[in-house]
């Protein structure tokens, strides 16, 4: 791996064995530490504390680095706002790193009675989290929805693991398909799931190096971007490329592949294969043509294959034509249990995304919205999004304005427009002291996210797809 320039940070009734200091009912405020079944822990108490607990779910975690507990973004802002505030904090390293969910749901929830069992005066608990600690975050409301009174998920992969999984499939099939047909370059059934040792990435790099060096390449780079719709938008602070700057687009697509994504989809998938038993994702039945039709990025493909002389009904056929992918029924069983989405929400739900999220795309908040539309919970649901490239590239000031607003809506039972960009760039610019909560400016936009390509969620578990 050439660099990973994106920090991945993201029946449970068993009494935790709890391996720190017990602590005495109402204890004072302070900052603890230890571990409960293998997963070490964090919590901060203030000493005017409000009786709100904020939860807080940390990103993925490579499995190589060591367990680590965060009961706050990691934005050296946020934490000391809540406390100051008389919100108490706390959060889980989780017993393992990688695609831990599992882990995750048992590991929040056994601190969650650890902190009801030594701290009197809990009222309520807020759920939060960044990136995968976003989708643990919408789990943890979904399978223990009395456990809290609202949530925060953050950058998540809110589109549910089958849908993300099959989404980064049909890149993977797209790419050797088109630039390595005949390479050794593995999709599926990962052998070496470390990204720093993985001859399967650096081939994918390889292979990407080349493709960037003649007009053929990249057009049919722009087409694996677009089968997984990856925006044309890479750095943080940077501004978007016009739309008909397609030559920057790809360029783009091309970082966020170097940088962030190959690692995941062709090193990091065989961490979640070993955990699942196998290969969950599929790309049977898939009609390319189709997909290409709904993409965010047909523009540029189309404007990209004709520069370079290629013809695009010619790609596709060969895609069509090319021997598909099955799941592994039991693996994909797994990643249904952790986690798809049954839109089943009994508390306020505030989601918030940048528009350029290359990683864990703005349109798994579609996906989201979709379900919980289908359960008629749609009142419960505000989702926000920055106008701004990067993943989880939020300011503190943002990110307060998000927790402020998930506030107010407790504490008034009404969102009105508290969450148009207005309303929140107001909250967010009037925090102090600026260079900490607003190093750019607050950047809510209006945005709706296109349709995710590849939906998975109980609806489908219920028909058998």
């Amino acid at each position: 791996m050439k660099r990973l320039r994106v920090t991945l940070i993201a029946s449970f009734a068993v009494l935790a064995t709890v391996l720190a200091t017990s602590l005495p009912a109402a204890a004072a405020g302070g900052h603890f530490t230890g571990t409960i079944d293998g997963a070490k822990y964090i919590i901060d108490v203030p000493s005017n504390w409000n009786g709100t607990l904020v939860l807080y779910s940390h990103g993925y975690t490579l499995p190589e680095v060591e367990l680590t507990a965060f009961d706050a973004p990691n934005d050296g802002a946020t934490g000391p706002w809540l406390l100051a505030n008389g919100y108490a904090l706390a959060g889980s390293s989780y017993s393992q790193n990688g695609w831990a969910l599992k882990e995750a749901f048992h590991d929040q929830i056994a601190l969650l009675d650890y902190f009801k069992a030594n701290f009197a005066g809990l009222k309520r608990t807020i759920a939060w989290g960044h990136s995968l600690g976003g989708m643990i975050t919408a789990g943890l409301i979904q399978l223990f929805p009395d456990r809290f009174a609202g949530a925060i998920p953050m950058c998540g992969v809110v589109a549910g693991g089958p849908g993300v999984w099959n989404s980064a499939l049909d890149a993977e099939f797209v790419f050797k398909t088109l630039l390595a047909p005949n390479s050794g370059l593995q999709l599926v059934n990962l052998s070496n799931p470390n990204p720093f040792t993985s001859a399967n990435l650096g081939l994918a790099e390889s292979i990407l190096s080349a493709a960037n060096g003649t007009a053929a390449g990249r057009a049919r780079t722009a087409l694996v971007a677009a089968v997984g719709d990856s925006p044309g938008w890479f750095t943080t602070g940077a501004p978007q490329p016009a739309q008909t700057d397609y030559a920057a687009r790809e360029q783009n697509q091309m970082l966020w592949d170097q940088n962030v994504t190959f690692p995941f989809v062709f090193a990091l998938r065989g961490e979640l294969e070993a955990r699942a038993g196998g290969n969950p994702s599929w790309n049977t039945g898939v009609d390319y043509r189709k997909l290409l039709a709904h993409s965010i990025n047909k523009d540029e493909v189309e404007a990209l294959y004709q520069q370079a002389g290629l013809s695009l009904d010619a790609d596709l056929d060969t895609l069509a034509g090319t021997p598909r992918i099955s799941a592994n029924p039991a693996a994909l069983g797994y990643l249904e249990k952790y986690i798809v989405y049954n839109g089943q929400l009994e508390s306020p739900v505030l989601t918030m995304h940048t528009i350029g999220d290359g990683l864990v795309l703005p349109q798994d908040e579609q996906a989201y919205a979709s379900v919980v539309r289908s359960e008629g919970n749609q009142s419960l649901l505000r989702q926000v999004f920055v106008n701004r490239a990067g993943h989880c590239a939020f300011t503190a000031g943002e990110t307060v304005a998000a927790f402020q607003t998930l506030i107010n809506r407790l504490r008034t039972g009404r969102w009105e427009d508290a969450t148009s960009p207005g309303a929140m760039n107001a909250i967010a610019n009037g925090l102090q002291p600026a260079a900490a909560f607003n190093p750019l400016p607050a950047s809510f936009v209006d945005f709706r996210p296109s349709q995710f390509l590849r939906p998975f969620d109980a609806r489908n578990v219920a028909e058998g797809d």
